[in-house]
């Protein structure tokens, strides 16, 4: 089935909406939405390389380092060597880094079970229903766009949910 280019942009701009009214619940933690963003990706995904975190949140290089750098300053994440290339770094997240991710989490959790509670029936069920296409989609994009420079080839499993 051949996605229509309405469609494709529909689906990136409620994707859109909902990253940024759910990443601007993480402010309470005097972190900015890319923080954020990131903080909880290292926390699924990794040990990461700086590499495979721009690649899959699809930023420069020289953005992930800033933000890398400042969830550093603030002890939520740590670096260390990669063992596959010596070159480079992973990050991975500390337990203050662990602890403030679990509030975060816990602070959209809430605020998008408000939102859903006002949806119809059929809404919340088309939702639910749709959750394991959109998981399938979200790692078909990871991993067209994640290269082989991290620890593990840039290989990533899909996890469950």
């Amino acid at each position: 089935m051949s996605v229509d280019l309405d469609v494709s942009a529909r689906l990136r701009g409620v994707v859109m909406r909902l990253s940024r009214q759910l990443n601007a619940s993480a402010a309470h933690e005097g972190l900015t939405p890319s923080q954020a963003s990131a903080l909880g990706l290292i926390r699924r995904r990794g040990p990461l390389s700086l590499s495979d975190l721009a690649a899959i949140e699809g930023l420069n290089p020289t953005m992930v380092s800033r933000i890398v750098g400042r969830l550093d300053e603030l002890g939520l994440i740590s670096r260390r060597q990669n063992p596959q290339d010596l070159r480079s770094a992973l990050v991975e997240v500390t337990e203050n880094g662990q602890r403030v991710h679990e509030r975060v989490r816990t602070e959209r959790g809430k605020v998008l079970s408000a939102c859903f509670e006002q949806l119809s029936q059929a809404d919340q069920e088309a939702i639910v229903g749709a959750l394991g296409a959109l998981e399938a989609l979200a790692e078909q994009l990871i991993g067209s766009s994640v290269g082989s420079s991290s620890g593990n080839g840039g290989a990533r499993e899909s996890r469950s949910r």
